[in-house]
């Protein structure tokens, strides 16, 4: 599987740089940070540099996109996900009572990630204000993730060697694993929601 990635990757770099760009668009941390420390030990033969310029891009391309349909579809979109009430509620806060910073910083706060441009687009806040703040944040946001794993990697190389694909396999499936219980607890509020509304709706 090992020998596979790293085959994949020298063959069809291109390619990788898109995936980056896709998954980036989402979310995107964990491909970011196992890329970059792949890249350090000379496995795959990308550069860092472009692995945050697409990093960058899908970050800022994906969080805009929310915020145009935040902005232009937001209180519609709400009434279908009252499940997500108390997040965006607590977003809606944060915002109000650190407007910059929370633009700047949303990407580094776990569970508000992709609410959080949903919801400043339905806060009023200039397209150009939002527009800089988050292209600043997302070349932060890139930089932290690439540059972080590529010096990860360095370390893993001098401390474990070959082993350290283990470590990084590891680092994966927890985050695979992670992602998929907060899946399974979001689709079962939802189911909640959905099953409180019919029983209200029948009294």
């Amino acid at each position: 599987m090992e020998q596979w990635i790293i085959d994949t990757a020298n063959n069809y770099g291109p390619l990788v740089y898109l995936l980056i760009l896709g998954f980036t668009f989402f979310e995107g941390e964990t491909i970011v940070l196992i890329t970059g420390a792949m890249i350090s030990g000379g496995e795959i033969k990308l550069s860092v540099l472009t692995l945050t310029f697409f990093a960058v891009l899908g970050s800022f391309g994906g969080d805009q996109t929310w915020f145009y349909i935040g902005r232009r579809y937001g209180t519609p979109l709400l009434a279908r996900w009252p499940n997500m009430a108390a997040k965006i509620d607590w977003g809606f806060q944060l915002l109000r009572r650190h407007e910059n910073l929370f633009i700047l910083s949303f990407r580094f706060i776990y569970g508000l990630r992709n609410v959080s441009p949903f919801i400043i687009g339905m806060s009023g806040i200039s397209r150009s204000k939002f527009m800089l703040l988050n292209l600043i944040a997302a070349v932060v946001w890139a930089n932290t993730f690439a540059w972080g794993g590529y010096f990860i990697g360095r370390a893993l190389e001098i401390y474990l060697g070959e082993s350290k694909f283990y470590v990084l396999g590891g680092i994966v499936l927890a985050a695979v694993t992670i992602a998929l219980i907060n899946w399974v607890r979001q689709r079962r509020k939802l189911l909640d929601a959905e099953t409180a509304a019919l029983m209200a709706e029948k009294d």
